[in-house]
């Protein structure tokens, strides 16, 4: 799949896909209120107060569903690479999360509150004992990029779950709200963390 159309991907997000969830149970899961999303295309999503120009630490999330899955991206936070939050939003269900940030690119699976593959795929990481199959795909995706970012990346996830989400897609309307960092789930990890990847601000110790 080609990467031409994936401008919003390139750098500077997160995104997560998660099957069998409806929008309004994926804001849930990020700390959102539902009830509080309104319907905007991109070019009023891009008018919302988030980041430095917020009250402290703001997302913007866009979601809606594809097929079985359903998107959520978010600008101007990391939230979605969270991993007490991908706890919460792959319980039950399975979610992979995507983050290109400040020079960060992270890569992650989980599967029922669980981490199940998380690498950075610009670093030469030892694998783990049991590397995952996305691994090397990841990283021969990101071999052949040009320029920052993850949309080689998105694109092959994009690929593998049958969806299109490309930057007219993405520029349609969609339910749109912020969120605040510290409404976003903050649970302990306990032992559900397996991977080197971003943890939160204030995270306890990985046990």
């Amino acid at each position: 799949m080609t990467t031409d159309a994936f401008d919003w991907a390139a750098d500077q997000m997160c995104v997560t896909f998660t099957r069998d969830l409806d929008p309004a149970e994926v804001f849930t899961r990020y700390g959102a209120d539902p009830a509080r999303s309104r319907l905007l295309d991109a070019d009023a999503a891009s008018d919302l107060p988030t980041g430095q120009f917020a009250d402290g630490a703001v997302s913007l999330l866009r979601s809606g569903r594809l097929g079985d899955w359903t998107f959520c991206v978010e600008e101007d936070g990391v939230i979605g690479s969270w991993p007490e939050l991908l706890t919460a939003l792959s319980r039950g269900t399975e979610t992979y999360s995507v983050l290109s940030t400040e020079g960060l690119a992270v890569f992650q699976y989980w599967r029922d509150g669980r981490c199940v593959e998380n690498f950075e795929p610009d670093l030469d990481q030892p694998p783990s004992a049991d590397p995952g199959p996305w691994r090397e795909r990841v990283r021969e995706a990101m071999a052949e990029r040009e320029g920052p970012g993850m949309a080689p990346v998105v694109a092959l996830v994009l690929d593998h779950l049958g969806l299109t989400l490309d930057d007219a897609t993405l520029a349609a309307p969609w339910p749109t709200l912020t969120v605040a960092e510290d409404d976003a789930p903050t649970a302990p990890r306990g032992d559900s963390y397996a991977g080197e990847g971003p943890v939160p601000p204030g995270a306890v110790e990985i046990l």
